[in-house]
Parts: C-alpha cells; sequence; structure tokens
C-alpha cells in the first residue's frame, strides 16, 4: 500500500489548527477583501453579527483570475430568503468588478444556529478552524477545540448519502451547456475530496485543506480509487464542463464514498432542513 504523506495541521496539543490569516492574503486580493470589509455592513445593517473567509485567499494560495472568493457570513439571527438574495447580489457585483477572483460563494447564517449543540461538530468546527476573521467578534471563543476523530468525520462529510438524489436533480437541471456545468464540478469535485480525506483522517491523524494533498491521503488508503481521486482534484482546481464527469460523480464515485462513510464513521445526525415536514 502506497504511503500517505506525513501528517500535519494539528497543534502541539493534537488540536487542529485554525488556517488561514489575514496577513496571508496576498497584494492581488487585498481590495477585493477591503470592498467586501466595506460593503458588507452597507448590506446587512446592524443585523451582521460577523463574517470571515475561507478558503485559499485567507491561506495564501489563491490563483489570480482562477480562484474564487469565499465568504462566511453570520447574522444575529436566521436569514430569510431576502438576505439569501442580497448575499447573491453582492458577490455578483464583486466577481463583475474584480477580475482577480472567479466567482463569489457565501455561505449565511445566523449566530444562534452556529452555537448550538447540533452545529458543534459540523459548522461550529468549520467557524473555529477553517475560517479566518474579518469582522465582528469572533465565535471561535465560544466553541471547543477540535480533534481529527471519527465523531467529526460523521458530523461533517456524514451526509453525502443524503446529497447524492439532490445532486442529481441539479445535474439534470442544468442541462448540457458547458458554462453551467463547470460550477457543478467544481463544487461536486472539492466535496468528494473533502469527503474523502475526512474518511480516512482519524487514521491519518491531521489536517490539511489542500485538495491535491487530501486526494493522495484517501487513495493511500484506498488505492483503487486514487486514480478518481487525483482527477476530482484536478476538476476542483481547473473544471470542466462535462456532464461524464458529474455521471461518474452521482453514480460510481459519490455511492462508492457515501456506504464506504456510513460503515466506516456512520451517518451524519439530519439537520431540520433534512427533516421531513410535519
Amino acid at each position: 500500500m502506497p504511503q500517505p504523506p506525513r501528517p500535519h495541521g494539528l497543534d502541539a496539543d493534537g488540536f487542529i489548527a485554525r488556517e488561514g490569516s489575514l496577513a496571508r492574503v496576498s497584494a492581488a486580493f487585498r481590495p477585493v477583501v477591503a470592498a467586501v470589509r466595506a460593503r458588507l455592513p452597507e448590506v446587512f445593517g446592524a443585523r451582521l453579527d460577523g463574517a470571515y473567509l475561507y478558503g485559499s485567499i485567507p491561506r495564501g494560495t489563491a490563483r489570480t483570475g482562477r480562484s474564487d472568493l469565499d465568504l462566511f457570513v453570520v447574522l444575529r439571527e436566521e436569514p430569510a430568503d431576502a438576505d439569501h438574495t442580497a448575499a447573491r447580489a453582492l458577490g455578483a457585483a464583486l466577481d463583475r468588478e474584480f477580475p482577480q477572483i472567479d466567482g463569489v460563494g457565501t455561505l449565511l447564517y445566523g449566530r444562534p444556529r452556529l452555537l448550538s449543540e447540533r452545529e458543534r461538530y459540523d459548522l461550529g468546527w468549520f467557524v473555529a478552524c477553517l475560517c479566518t476573521p474579518l469582522l465582528g467578534a469572533d465565535l471561535a471563543e465560544h466553541l471547543p477545540r477540535y480533534r481529527p476523530d471519527s465523531l467529526l468525520a460523521r458530523e461533517t462529510n456524514g451526509d453525502l448519502g443524503r446529497l447524492l438524489p439532490r445532486w442529481r436533480r441539479r445535474i439534470a437541471d442544468a442541462g448540457d451547456g458547458e458554462a453551467a456545468l463547470r460550477p457543478l464540478v467544481r463544487f461536486m469535485s472539492r466535496h468528494l475530496v473533502r469527503t474523502g480525506f475526512t474518511l480516512v483522517m482519524p487514521r491519518w491523524n491531521g489536517w490539511t485543506s489542500e485538495l491535491g494533498e487530501m486526494a493522495e491521503v484517501c487513495g493511500a488508503y484506498y488505492p483503487e480509487r486514487a486514480a478518481q481521486l487525483r482527477t476530482a482534484a484536478r476538476y476542483g482546481r481547473e473544471p470542466v464542463g462535462d456532464p461524464g464527469v458529474l455521471r461518474t460523480y452521482v453514480d460510481d464515485l459519490g455511492p462508492w464514498l457515501a456506504a464506504e462513510y456510513a460503515r466506516v464513521h456512520g451517518v451524519k445526525a439530519p439537520r431540520p432542513q433534512d427533516e421531513p415536514a410535519g
């Protein structure tokens, strides 16, 4: 069996070290970050609790013209449909204005949900370990420290089996156009590689957010899937609008990964949006 890269990403006590820093934002992306810092309060006003960056820009690995801007916005109460619409409009405006970014992805949640017991090992962990504070108080002060264990694996990515039917519907609704399929390939590629990594994360006992390394770590434990994972990591960085790629994700790699994940870690606890209405 091939050997995975040496584990890292933990602090001296074995907890996942927070990644990213505003100091790592390269000069090309600083005007984008400054615009976000100025405009978010204009959009949400006093309802804004805080905002974070995550992904390649605060990690200092973003590529000009190819990397997207990832935002995590927290409101004092749960967001309404109008808030999500406003966030999408802001993202579209930033994408038009700044050619150094290739799209904007915004996650929008309310503070009560993020600090709830149900989200402690999912969204709470995401904020505490993967997000870089940009505006407001840092919610990590109210959250625990996290180890790369099976509980964290289950509660972060143990819902792939529930997601696959939704993915199939999104693919069907997107049609065959390259422009519509390319974002789906990027999103699903990244999601599958990250899920593959957290499947083996407790065995590896480390953390990384680099897609290529995630694929190598998982592939070392599942060599029969290594080539698929490497390809998915490549498409997560350089997506193609190929419907065949998406079919392999929802018909082969995804179902295998969902079944193996459930066998090893169990299934993620349902969230309200997963549960049928009364």
